[in-house]
C-alpha cells in the first residue's frame, strides 16, 4: 500500500478537522453572498479554494468555518451576523454534505453519518465591540471561538501585527477570556501577540486553539507562535493548527514580502493595495524577484517541530483556504491534505499520530471546553462587566 493510499484509509475513519477557512468573506467580497453565483456544490476552482466536492477529495470531515470582518468596517457586528446567516445558508442548501455542529458530539454525529461538521468561528475581538453581551449573542447563534485579535489590536488585546499598547491583555480582555471559559468558547491565539498568548494561557481554565498559526523557530514571523508557547500547551491542554500560508511558512516567503511591500510603498501604494495600478508595480516586481515558493514538505517542517515542543495530543491543521491569495505547491485547495499527511507517514508519523492531528485532538480539545463550561456555569452566573468598569479609558488611549 502506498502512503497515498494508507492516507485514504485513515482519513475514511479519522478526517481532517480543519481549523479556519474563509470562505464566508471570499463569498461576501467576490459576489455579496450570491450563493447560485458560487454554488459550491460545483467546482469553482476558478474562483475559490473551496468547494464540496474538493472538501469531499481532501478528507475533510469537519470544518471551523471563519465568520470573519474586516476591522476598519463601520458595524463590524452586524457585518459578523452577515458572515454567520452565510454559513447557515450554506449549511440549508447542501444538507447531504453539510451538518450543523455546536458540540464535540454533533462532530462525531457528523462522523457516523459522512457528512462535514460546520462549526464557526470569530475571528477578531472587535466583533465583539467591547460587548460581553455581544459575546454570548455569537455564541448563541452558534460561534464556538473568538480569535482574541485580528491585525490590528482590540481595545482589551494586542495584536502580533500592529503596535504593542496594552502589553498583552487587560483587565476587560481576562474578563473576555474568563466569559469565554463560562460559556464553552474556545479562545484562539492566532493572531494575537506573544503577550497575549501568555497573558490568555496564565487566565484560561480550559484548552485554548491556535486555529492557523505555524511555529516560530521554523519560520521567523510574529503570526507564529514561540516555543515557550508550545511547551505550555500540554499543561492546558490546547492545541495548535499549524497554517499553510506561505508568508508565515517559508522564511524566504516572509524576507521576500517585506521586499515586496516596502516596494509598493516606495511607488505610493499601501502595500495592500489591490488596484490595477498597484498590481502592475506588484507584478513588475515579482517578475525582477520570483516569489519564493512553499511546499508539502515546508508545511510538515512544522509540524515536525510542533511535536517535539508540544507533542503529538497538541496538533491540528488550519489552512486558511480562501483567506490567502497563495498556498503551497501540493496544497493548493483543500482537496491537498492527503499530500501532507503522505509527507508525514513517509517521515515515520503512525497512523495514530494522524488520527489525532486530523481529528481526535481537535474533538477532544472542544469537548473538554465544554466540561470546562459545565463546572462555571454551575458556580458562576454570566459576567456584565463593561471595559470601562475594568479598564477605565486606558485600554482606548493611543
Amino acid at each position: 500500500m502506498t502512503s497515498v493510499e494508507a492516507v485514504r484509509e485513515l482519513l475514511s475513519e479519522f478526517p481532517v478537522v480543519d481549523g479556519h477557512n474563509d470562505l464566508p468573506w471570499a463569498l461576501r467580497e467576490q459576489v455579496r453572498y450570491d450563493l447560485d453565483a458560487r454554488d459550491v456544490a460545483a467546482d469553482q476552482s476558478a474562483h475559490l479554494h473551496t468547494d464540496i466536492p474538493r472538501l469531499r477529495a481532501g478528507g475533510v470531515g469537519a470544518q471551523y468555518w471563519s465568520v470573519y470582518v474586516r476591522t476598519d468596517l463601520p458595524d463590524p457586528v452586524a457585518a459578523t451576523l452577515e458572515q454567520i446567516d452565510c454559513v447557515r445558508q450554506l449549511i440549508d442548501r447542501h444538507p447531504q454534505d453539510l451538518r450543523p455542529a455546536l458540540t464535540a458530539a454533533d462532530m462525531e454525529a457528523a462522523r457516523r453519518e459522512g457528512r462535514i461538521a460546520s462549526l464557526m468561528g470569530a475571528e477578531g475581538g472587535h466583533s465583539i465591540a467591547n460587548s460581553l453581551g455581544t459575546l454570548r449573542g455569537l455564541y448563541g447563534l452558534g460561534v464556538r471561538y473568538l480569535t482574541l485579535t485580528h491585525n490590528d489590536n482590540v481595545d482589551w488585546a494586542d495584536s502580533a501585527t500592529d503596535k504593542p499598547r496594552s502589553g498583552g491583555l487587560t483587565a476587560f480582555g481576562r474578563e473576555v477570556v474568563r466569559e469565554m471559559n463560562r460559556l464553552g468558547m474556545l479562545v484562539d491565539l492566532s493572531h494575537v501577540a506573544a503577550t497575549t498568548m501568555r497573558d490568555a494561557l496564565d487566565t484560561s481554565s480550559a484548552p485554548v486553539i491556535f486555529s492557523h498559526s505555524s511555529a516560530r523557530a521554523v519560520c521567523d514571523h510574529p503570526r507564529n507562535i514561540p516555543d515557550d508557547v508550545l511547551e505550555r500547551l500540554p499543561a492546558n491542554g490546547g492545541m495548535a493548527m499549524v497554517t499553510f500560508v506561505p508568508k508565515f511558512v517559508l522564511q524566504a516567503a516572509v524576507d521576500w514580502t517585506a521586499a515586496a511591500d516596502e516596494n509598493m510603498r516606495a511607488h505610493g501604494f499601501h502595500h495592500l493595495d489591490t488596484t490595477a495600478a498597484a498590481m502592475k508595480v506588484h507584478r513588475a516586481f515579482e517578475e525582477r524577484h520570483p516569489r519564493p515558493v512553499a511546499t508539502v514538505s515546508t508545511v510538515a517542517d512544522h509540524l515536525d517541530h510542533m511535536r517535539e515542543t508540544a507533542g503529538i495530543d497538541h496538533l491540528g491543521i488550519g489552512g486558511d483556504y480562501d483567506g490567502t491569495a497563495f498556498t503551497p505547491d501540493g496544497l493548493d485547495d483543500v482537496s491537498g491534505y492527503p499530500n501532507l499527511l503522505a509527507e508525514l507517514l513517509d517521515r515515520g508519523w503512525s497512523k495514530a499520530d494522524l488520527a489525532k492531528l486530523t481529528w481526535k485532538n481537535a474533538v477532544r480539545v472542544l469537548d473538554a471546553a465544554e466540561d470546562v463550561a459545565r463546572g462555571l456555569q454551575a458556580t458562576r452566573s454570566p459576567s456584565n462587566a463593561t471595559i470601562e468598569s475594568l479598564d477605565g479609558d486606558a485600554s482606548r488611549a493611543g
